[in-house]
């Protein structure tokens, strides 16, 4: 993807890839904010009938509650740090978020599996910023009718934006890797209605 501030335009969506979003000493003075002070949970999902935690930590920050995979995550009062990451994104996004899911992938055995962001409180087609901090990971996305992949290494201080009906047709993943990793910390601003 190029470096710069215009959407690409992929199959039935949009994305928006910046790279060097945050310099690397905000970067790392934020990661490391969020790691220490963040009240992070480890919640359990149903998969296939089975009730498993997930493997990842999670904190919620925003102005609603939030329920996905057969959870509710409760709405805690967005620090003021992260309110200003918001803005920044907001600013790039040209969309305004109301809320903040914080996943800490641990190590490379942190992951998260095949899934679209498309709960209705999201509404149609929602924007979802994505703030990478830590570890660099791979992030994968795949059309769900024609097959079409793609693969973004996401790294410190990047910020990767999904738009337009890509939560329609596309799945995406942070597959697990057996490469030593130290933690990594996503942000994904979003709305909810």
């Amino acid at each position: 993807m190029e470096k710069s501030r215009k959407w690409q335009t992929v199959q039935d969506g949009k994305l928006l890839y910046l790279p060097d979003f945050i310099a690397k000493e905000e970067a790392d003075a934020l990661h490391s904010l969020l790691l220490h002070r963040t009240a992070w949970q480890q919640k359990s999902i149903s998969l296939f009938g089975k009730t498993i935690p997930q493997p990842r930590l999670i904190a919620w920050y925003g102005e609603r509650n939030y329920q996905y995979s057969g959870l509710t995550l409760e709405a805690q009062p967005m620090p003021q740090e992260i309110i200003a990451i918001k803005q920044r994104c907001e600013q790039i996004c040209q969309s305004q978020f109301n809320s903040v899911l914080l996943n800490l992938y641990r190590d490379g055995q942190d992951s998260m599996g095949w899934h679209q962001d498309n709960e209705p409180e999201l509404g149609v087609n929602p924007v979802i910023a994505s703030l990478s901090l830590g570890a660099s990971r791979m992030f994968a996305l795949k059309h769900t009718q024609s097959g079409e992949a793609i693969r973004l290494e996401l790294s410190h201080g990047a910020l990767l934006v999904m738009g337009g009906t890509l939560q329609h047709y596309w799945k995406h993943a942070l597959p697990k890797t057996k490469r030593p990793k130290e933690p990594r910390i996503n942000l994904t601003f979003r709305t909810i209605k």
